[in-house]
């Protein structure tokens, strides 16, 4: 039997619906409520949960996600199918539950780069995936102390299973509708202060490791590129140098904005532009903040 691990705080009006997708699973589990500390993150409330199970494989789940049906058993039939595989992880779906325009763009660019990812994965991700309980004690499980606070506590689980030789998969077809509302502001305080920085600081720590390509892939690197180029020369008066850098970061998330434009017309596809383009913004504003992070850390 599986056991789902749920890090939540104050029952979040999301928790009911996540639970009930649990329960229209079509594959068996255990569920517990564990009351942690009250000031810890998630990485200290999932590793509690994790303390309370006694199955062969932990899945953990977001508060804020409504699993699909088949979702943990096809989770559960990729580790098992494969005996040397230790963890593997899915994606959201193409069916954000909140409609405004950020919340659709930042759900669907979730999506999106996990399906282009598919396959062997250098990272893992908490919103819903699997692993075995034994590689989990092996490496000793989240770093609670590091992340006090929801971060990139997940992914840098993945990396030290990584670095320990475990392997992990990304299964995009196991999947879950995401509940969160995004704002601008949201959007901008995760992307830096939560997840670039930290992600940033991590790389340097460990020489560099932690590329991946949920991350860093090619077209990531020359869209941010092309990203600070467009603002330079729209803020210098270069038309031209603008025009052929947003060029640059349009070309290579092609398939992105084809998605946009199926799931929600051109009104979308045109929104995803500036937004996509502050996304990349933000990402290269994290290379100076996540410097100084690592410098405070040393």
């Amino acid at each position: 039997m599986l056991s789902v691990v749920i890090p939540a705080t104050d029952m979040p009006a999301t928790l009911g619906r996540c639970l009930a997708a649990l329960e229209r699973s079509c594959e068996p589990h255990a569920v517990e409520v564990v009351m942690a500390a009250r000031d810890s993150g998630p990485a200290a409330a999932r590793n509690a949960g994790v303390a309370r199970t006694d199955g062969d494989i932990v899945v953990f789940v977001d508060a804020d996600v409504e699993v699909h049906p088949d979702a943990l058993r096809r989770l559960r039939e990729a580790l098992e199918r494969d005996a040397g595989l230790d963890a593997v992880f899915g994606a959201y779906d193409e069916r954000p539950a909140a409609t405004p325009v950020v919340s659709r763009f930042r759900n669907l660019l979730h999506h999106h780069v996990h399906v282009a990812a598919a396959g062997p994965a250098t990272t893992f991700w908490a919103g819903l995936g699997a692993i075995r309980r034994e590689a989990f004690d092996a490496v000793g499980g989240f770093d609670a102390g590091r992340y006090p606070c929801s971060s990139i506590e997940d992914i840098e689980l993945g990396m030290r299973l990584r670095s320990a030789g475990r392997r992990i998969a990304l299964d995009p077809h196991a999947r879950c509708t995401h509940l969160k509302r995004w704002t601008l502001r949201s959007m901008l305080r995760t992307d830096l202060r939560a997840r670039g920085a930290p992600w940033v600081a991590l790389r340097l720590e460990r020489g560099g490791d932690g590329a991946t390509a949920l991350n860093l892939a090619w077209r990531h690197r020359l869209a941010a590129v092309a990203a600070v180029l467009f603002a330079g020369g729209a803020v210098s008066g270069h038309g031209r140098v603008a025009a052929v850098a947003l060029a640059a970061m349009l070309a290579p998330n092609a398939r992105f904005y084809a998605l946009l434009a199926r799931l929600g017309g051109p009104r979308l596809a045109l929104a995803g532009v500036p937004l996509h383009l502050v996304h990349h913004l933000t990402a290269v504003a994290s290379l100076p903040a996540g410097l100084l992070l690592w410098a405070l850390r040393r």
